[in-house]
């Protein structure tokens, strides 16, 4: 089983993360932030990775500390989970069109983390979420996760169609890169012998 969990305590938050690569989209998250808890709820169903995320942070100042250490969080149980990658596919890409929006994301599993971002929102909050906190997630993800990741937007308005078609799209993605390749299921997907 292809599972982890994590428990990450500061003096701004604390967090218990629970992910299942290969489980079915169950979901249960509660991080005090309804947008970002609707976000990770798409980003399990879309995925079919079950993910638990309980956070206790500092709301009382705002939800940055809360934003980014979720994001850590998660990104260190998909890395703890993903082991040696050892046969998965380590590559995955989705186009999201979500009404008017159409996003792309791309991603590589590859030990090296990365962020390319091209999404840029007018509006300053999406419910008490500040849309410049969605950067931050994904970069946060992608850089304790170990992936190289270019989310972008191809053209679209609506803030709420945006971010949901991102958090999708990355949802889709690591569905593709993190399944396992019949053909070779035994190898390490790198010349190198290791990612």
């Amino acid at each position: 089983m292809r599972t982890a969990t994590v428990h990450r305590a500061t003096a701004e938050t604390v967090i218990d993360v629970a992910v299942n690569l290969d489980g079915t989209g169950v979901y249960q998250n509660a991080t005090g932030i309804g947008f970002l808890d609707h976000m990770l709820d798409q980003l399990s169903r879309h995925s079919l990775i079950d993910l638990s995320v309980k956070v206790e942070g500092d709301l009382h100042i705002d939800g940055h500390h809360t934003t980014e250490d979720s994001a850590l969080a998660i990104g260190q149980a998909f890395a703890k989970a993903l082991g040696d990658k050892r046969g998965i596919r380590r590559y995955g890409e989705a186009l999201s069109p979500m009404d008017e929006v159409l996003t792309r994301t791309a991603l590589d599993i590859s030990g090296r983390p990365w962020l390319v971002w091209k999404v840029p929102f007018t509006n300053p909050m999406l419910g008490t979420l500040q849309t410049e906190m969605i950067e931050h997630w994904f970069h946060s993800f992608a850089q304790e996760a170990g992936i190289t990741l270019h989310v972008e937007l191809l053209h679209g308005h609506n803030n709420h169609h945006i971010a949901e078609s991102i958090f999708k799209g990355l949802a889709r993605s690591l569905r593709m890169a993190v399944e396992i390749d019949p053909r070779k299921a035994d190898a390490i997907p790198s010349t190198k012998g290791m990612l």
